[in-house]
């Protein structure tokens, strides 16, 4: 049959169920039709580690027979190999089906459907809510909120030394509040390369100062950069209100602190050197531990936030892989927090000295908001809140009235 002359065929990227109604409700399908079509449209490649070759074997027979694929090591079809990872790849109605028939598997299948189904509900949208920090709230998921950083310290790659006196900390608070910062970040201690540890009695010196005068100074949300566990019970004695770990819950006491005092937390991927088997599967097997360390200490899961580490335990070319497949933490469904403010990835890739890194930050934090992050921690606030209401516009709608 001929294709009539006014026929056009064109490619259409579905993100999500709620995106295939959309198209589907548009061109006038039944909703009966939209029901049933709507979970075939949206195609997921899922990676599942770990496993045993029973496990492995089950899962892909049963995959292959819902009309989807699974891929694992040769070793586990002929028996060479005990473990193997799989790739599922399949589209939503497909996922249904295997999950409803694995729960009913034996050989630890029934979690193994139940962790399968649980990143498919977290990559169908990303969290949206109001976060409760002491009294503040913070409007998670409808607009890319922005985080202001406060250095009071000496040696900070960047801003090293200029807000040291309590008084100019206190004046670029209010400065950044009033560009438009969501949070005002508060450091202590440097965690630039090289950088020399500090004690804690050091940390407090510095920090206390500043965050007894600033928690009244201004109308917005502040949280203490800090590792150290006797460090953030003293900053949420004096009103802090979001504790940001750059070791998440490394120092064992941590953990209670902030589960005590009922903040949010900000988990850091951080690790020593920069070898990894699997780039974002080793960092979101480090967030699963510490998110389970974290809820079994006490800590609320709806309030934490996660931080892949851009500059932290990463090689530059490492940094902007972890920015182009930020997305894959999504599964994880915990809001995505990024900071690559003036690091020195953007100074490899452009040649240029900190000062002159706004344009690349720019950037990275564009890339970041189109990939899923939800906060950006930056030094440039003025001109990052610009840039993330542009993304924003772009990335998740804009009405007359401002992102949707």
């Amino acid at each position: 049959m001929a294709v009539s002359e006014g026929a056009g065929v064109r490619f259409l990227v579905i993100n999500s169920e709620e995106e295939a109604r959309q198209e589907m409700a548009a061109i006038g399908v039944h909703p009966d039709g939209v029901d049933i079509m709507a979970p075939k449209a949206v195609f997921r490649v899922l990676k599942l580690t770990g496993l045993t070759a029973p496990q492995a074997n089950i899962i892909k027979q049963e995959m292959l027979a819902k009309g989807g694929e699974a891929a694992v090591a040769w070793g586990a079809v002929d028996g060479s190999a005990p473990n193997t990872d799989v790739l599922l790849m399949g589209t939503l109605r497909q996922y249904e089906a295997l999950i409803k028939k694995l729960a009913r598997q034996p050989y630890g299948l029934r979690e193994v459907a139940g962790r399968i189904g649980e990143t498919l509900t977290n990559l169908e949208a990303r969290p949206r809510y109001e976060l409760s920090c002491r009294g503040c709230r913070l409007p998670l998921g409808r607009r890319t909120l922005v985080m202001g950083i406060l250095n009071v310290t000496p040696d900070s790659f960047s801003d090293g030394g200029r807000y040291l006196d309590p008084e100019a900390a206190l004046a670029r608070a209010r400065e950044m509040e009033a560009e438009g910062a969501d949070i005002i970040d508060v450091g202590g201690e440097s965690t630039r390369p090289g950088h020399a540890p500090v004690g804690v009695e050091e940390e407090l010196r510095r920090v206390m100062p500043v965050l007894e005068r600033l928690v009244r100074a201004v109308r917005i949300p502040v949280s203490i950069d800090t590792s150290k566990a006797e460090v953030a019970r003293r900053a949420l004695e004096a009103g802090v209100h979001i504790v940001n770990d750059q070791w998440a819950l490394a120092d064992p006491e941590m953990a209670g602190v902030v589960a005590e005092a009922g903040v949010p937390v900000i988990l850091m991927h951080n690790q020593e050197g920069t070898a990894y088997r699997d780039l974002m599967g080793d960092i979101v097997a480090y967030f699963r531990e510490r998110i389970r360390r974290a809820v079994r200490s006490g800590i609320d899961r709806e309030k934490i936030i996660i931080d892949p580490g851009f500059g932290f335990g990463k090689t530059p070319a490492q940094n902007l892989e972890v920015v182009r497949r930020l997305g894959e933490l999504a599964g994880l469904g915990r809001p995505i927090l990024i900071g690559p403010s003036r690091k020195s990835t953007i100074g490899r890739v452009l040649g240029l000295p900190v000062e002159q890194r706004v344009e690349g930050t720019a950037a990275v934090v564009t890339a970041a908001i189109a990939n899923g992050a939800d906060i950006v921690r930056v030094h440039d606030v003025k001109e990052m809140v610009r840039v993330a209401r542009m993304a924003d516009a772009i990335v998740r709608g804009w009405e007359e009235d401002g992102p949707r």
